[in-house]
């Protein structure tokens, strides 16, 4: 049983080290505050680590951790009765290329402000769009049917115009 519980350890480090960006991102997303991120991310791994030996391949294995990733920091979220305060994203929190064009940096900068007013599973939902998702791993991650992905995210993406507008105008 021990050598069964070492090797169970080493495949879960490996899928760590493999797929850390979920968990960076998701608790960049939810949590404003370095030690806030690091309680999460901690979090998130203890939930990884209790669900790992029921994974039975039936989804991708990011489409697992992005669901337990997302269910974590949602219920965390809602655990804490604060208001959800706008994020300032930095490019190092987000590991995104450093870019040159200043245009681009502003639109981004809104961009991240407007989802940072967001409610948690409308993070989750944009979050996952912008991760290049399909509309079907979504629904598997969320727990939705696939048509109310697609509702929802047109609601989103209206919803961030508006936030938008609302900051330049």
């Amino acid at each position: 049983m021990k050598v069964q519980h070492s090797e169970m350890e080493k495949e879960f480090v490996i899928l760590l080290n493999r797929h850390p960006g979920i968990l960076y991102k998701v608790c960049s997303l939810y949590c404003q505050e370095p030690e806030d991120r690091k309680d999460l991310f901690q979090e998130i791994v203890l939930q990884l680590w209790k669900a790992f030996p029921a994974f039975k391949n039936e989804s991708a294995i990011t489409t697992w951790m992005y669901r337990i990733a997302l269910n974590t920091a949602i219920s965390n979220f809602r655990k804490r009765t604060q208001k959800p305060q706008p994020i300032a994203f930095s490019t190092s929190e987000l590991q995104i290329p450093d870019l040159k064009d200043d245009h681009f940096e502003e639109e981004r900068t809104q961009l991240y402000t407007a989802i940072g007013q967001l409610s948690p599973v409308e993070k989750a939902v944009i979050t996952l769009y912008l991760d290049d998702r399909s509309y079907d791993e979504m629904a598997t991650i969320l727990g939705i049917s696939k048509s109310n992905v697609g509702v929802k995210l047109n609601r989103i993406k209206l919803k961030l115009e508006k936030l938008i507008k609302a900051t330049t105008h």
